[in-house]
C-alpha cells in the first residue's frame, strides 16, 4: 500500500468501476471529491467505443460527477489517433460500430464509406447484422487493413456477460483468416495517450479497473502500478486461478479512497 504515496497520476477504467450500467457504486461522488482534494489527475479511460465524450460527460453529471471530454479517452478516440499514424486524413473506411465510433473517425479527417474502403475498422455495434459482417469481410479479404477498437469479448449487462466487440472480431477473423490489430485494452496505446495528456511518467501513475486480460494486463505492459476492484468482472475465485496478478486489490473505490487517504 506504502506504493500509493507516490501516485500523482490515475488511469480509471469505468464501466464495473465507477459505475455498473446506470447505477453509480458506492462512493463515487466522494471518491472523485478525495482525488480532486489530494491533487491526482486522472483520464478516464474505457474500451467502450459506443459512446462519445459529450455523452460520457454527461452520463457522469447524471451521477453526480463533473468532468470535461478532456478527462476521458475511449478506444474509439485512441483507434482514430493511432489511424492518424498509418493512413493520410481522408483515406475510406468501412466502420462497425455506433455513434461514438463513427465521430471518432470523422473528427479524425477518415471518410465514413459503405463499400469500398481502405480500412476496416470494427467496434461494439448492438445492431450488428449479417450485411455488415458480410461487407467487412468482403473488404478484409479484398485486401483492406482489419483494425479492432478492443477485445473484449463480453460486456455486462444487468442479465449477465453478453457478446462484445470481441465476439464480432472473432466472427469476421474466421471469415477471413485475419486477425485483426486491436487498439484499446490491454494494448498500451489508450494508457501511453493517457500519460502523455497528463503528462506522467510510470513511476508516478496507476491503473484502476476491474478486467483482469484488459485493465490489468494493459497496466503491467505501460509499467504502472495496477489496482484491481472486484465490483466488475473480476471475483476472487477468477483472482486467485488467473496467472494476471494485479500489484494491489480493493474490494470497491471506497475501500481504494480509504486505503489511499491513510498513505497521503
Amino acid at each position: 500500500m506504502q506504493r500509493l504515496a507516490n501516485i500523482h497520476n490515475l488511469i480509471i477504467d469505468m464501466d464495473g468501476v465507477l459505475y455498473r450500467e446506470n447505477t453509480p457504486m458506492p462512493g463515487l461522488a466522494e471518491f472523485f471529491a478525495f482525488l480532486r482534494q489530494q491533487g491526482i489527475r486522472y483520464v478516464l479511460a474505457t474500451n467502450n467505443s459506443t459512446r462519445t465524450p459529450k455523452q460520457y460527460v454527461d452520463k457522469m453529471a447524471g451521477m453526480g460527477v463533473q468532468i470535461t471530454p478532456a478527462d476521458l479517452i475511449t478506444s474509439a478516440q485512441a483507434t482514430a489517433a493511432y489511424l492518424r499514424g498509418i493512413a493520410p486524413p481522408g483515406t475510406p473506411v468501412y466502420a462497425i460500430g455506433q455513434a461514438g465510433l463513427r465521430a471518432a473517425l470523422g473528427e479524425a479527417g477518415f471518410v465514413l464509406a459503405d463499400h469500398r474502403a481502405d480500412l476496416v475498422v470494427v467496434g461494439m455495434d448492438l445492431n450488428i447484422s449479417y450485411d455488415k459482417l458480410r461487407t467487412a469481410t468482403l473488404l478484409i479479404r479484398d485486401g483492406a487493413t482489419f483494425i479492432g477498437t478492443n477485445p473484449d469479448v463480453t460486456l455486462p449487462t444487468p442479465e449477465g456477460f453478453a457478446p462484445g466487440t470481441g465476439a464480432i472480431l472473432a466472427a469476421l477473423q474466421a471469415a477471413t483468416g485475419i486477425p485483426p490489430l486491436t487498439i484499446g485494452k490491454p494494448e498500451p496505446t489508450m494508457y501511453e495517450q493517457a500519460m502523455a495528456r497528463l503528462g506522467a511518467t510510470p513511476a508516478d501513475t496507476a491503473a484502476l479497473g476491474d478486467r483482469l486480460e484488459t485493465d490489468i494486463l494493459a497496466a503491467q505492459r505501460t509499467g504502472v502500478l495496477s489496482l484491481l476492484v472486484l465490483t466488475g468482472a473480476t471475483d476472487r475465485a477468477m483472482l486467485a486461478e488467473s496467472e494476471i496478478q494485479p500489484d494491489l486489490v480493493f474490494e470497491d473505490i471506497v475501500d481504494l479512497r480509504h486505503k489511499w487517504a491513510d498513505r497521503r
